[in-house]
């Protein structure tokens, strides 16, 4: 280990060793608690994810606010976490407050008490889980996501944990949080059989089964960007997670899967879905891409550099034959489209996804060697007759389920949805078509 690293990890112990006795956490919600308003009917406060430039974040965050039947207060960390498309920009406002989640100082306390007032006057209090509740990524954030749950339902707010994942590996600080969430009565929208499960066993109160939220929208771009305007089927997408980079070579490993693609004429797209410096799915693309090149052939593979938003992502994976995916909001767009989408588990999600679908081969674990096991489920499910059917049945099943996670917020179906865009074209004196 490098003595930078060693360095870094001995500054955090005092912190860890104070996170874990519970002080700041008990501090936390008591600040809140004296902040916080009465439940109203203004509208909706939702506590967003990171966002900066992970498109996951960003399509749970649109699915919410496209679902909203009345204004949203999207809290984020930073201005420019989030960049709402024009057709939603109208339905919500975005409030930075940099030291909720992550500070422990005099700003930290400004701005718990910038959330309490907030929330006087919300109808719903919505925190979006993802795969950032159960403390194995950053414990202090999950922590207090939990604890505002907790504090908001306490006040009498109609509380929500978006569909989120659970690791078994959770550490007791935040199983503990997330309990006294539930016993408060927050609803807890696991959002796959096996995070539900593992909660449940933890004994756990307010546990709902859902799937993930991202599955209740399906806006469409009207067309896709100058760089793909050309692309005709058939063609696959293939994302190489940065965060999967630090571990496996998928320069190697993708070999075998984009020989077989091209071998059937099938043109390959690279496309990145999170583009930040701490986990680049670009820098992981272009490897791919290198190693593409360093075997002398690069024709029909297709580089995307820049991020695409989520109606974007659903359009070009519209006509997509098949996905290979490290990222997980990739495959849940493409599966919602009826693509098969190969998927390589990281943090215990994928799994649970896949058991949605009736298809566990889907879901393939991130090692060295790994490269001709894709391969081969890359060819069932091409060769699979049944496959269009099997993963739309699977879409349907999730839709049904995934509308537990907006069914407090003004939309649980089709007909609801309409209702929205009607009332807010009527508001914004336009009609949104998404």
């Amino acid at each position: 280990m490098k003595l930078g690293s060693i360095r870094r990890r001995l500054r955090r112990l005092p912190r860890q060793v104070l996170d874990r006795s519970g002080l700041p956490t008990r501090r936390f919600a008591a600040l809140l608690r004296s902040s916080a308003g009465r439940p109203g009917e203004r509208g909706h406060v939702l506590i967003a994810p990171p966002g900066a430039g992970n498109i996951g974040d960003q399509a749970m965050v649109e699915a919410f606010v496209a679902a909203a039947d009345r204004p949203v207060t999207i809290v984020t960390r930073n201005d420019d976490d989030l960049v709402l498309p024009p057709d939603l920009v109208g339905r919500a406002r975005i409030v930075a407050l940099p030291h909720l989640l992550y500070g422990d100082d005099h700003g930290h306390r400004g701005d718990v008490r910038a959330l309490g007032a907030l929330l006087g006057d919300a109808a719903t209090v919505s925190i979006i889980g993802a795969d950032i509740m159960d403390g194995v990524y950053s414990l202090r954030p999950s922590v207090r996501r939990s604890t505002i749950a907790a504090v908001a339902a306490e006040r009498g707010f109609d509380t929500s944990i978006i569909g989120f994942s659970w690791n078994g590996a959770a550490p007791r600080p935040a199983r503990d949080a997330l309990r006294r969430a539930g016993t408060a009565g927050a609803r807890l929208l696991l959002r796959d059989p096996a995070s539900a499960a593992r909660v449940r066993d933890l004994g756990i109160p307010g546990v709902v089964e859902t799937a993930d939220i991202v599955f209740t929208d399906d806006r469409h771009a009207d067309r896709l960007p100058a760089a793909l305007e050309g692309l005709e089927p058939p063609y696959a997408l293939v994302n190489a997670s940065g965060l999967i980079a630090r571990t496996v070579d998928q320069g190697v490993e993708y070999g075998p899967v984009l020989a077989e693609l091209r071998a059937r004429g099938i043109h390959v797209v690279l496309l990145p879905h999170v583009l930040r410096h701490t986990a680049d799915d670009l820098a992981a693309c272009r490897g791919v891409l290198d190693a593409v090149r360093r075997d002398g052939w690069e024709d029909g593979v297709t580089l995307v550099e820049t991020m695409l938003g989520p109606s974007e992502i659903r359009r070009l994976a519209t006509s997509a034959s098949v996905v290979v995916t490290g990222r997980m909001h990739l495959a849940v767009m493409s599966l919602a489209q009826g693509v098969p989408a190969v998927t390589l588990a990281s943090q215990g999600k994928v799994e649970g996804l896949m058991r949605l679908f009736d298809w566990p081969e889907l879901c393939v674990s991130p090692r060295t060697g790994m490269g001709t096991g894709i391969r081969d489920v890359v060819v069932s499910a091409l060769d699979a007759h049944d496959a269009v059917d099997r993963v739309r049945r699977g879409a349907d099943r999730a839709r049904a389920l995934a509308r537990a996670n907006t069914e407090r917020i003004g939309a649980g179906g089709r007909e609801d949805a309409e209702r929205s865009d009607r009332f807010w074209g009527e508001r914004n004196g336009t009609h949104s078509t998404g």
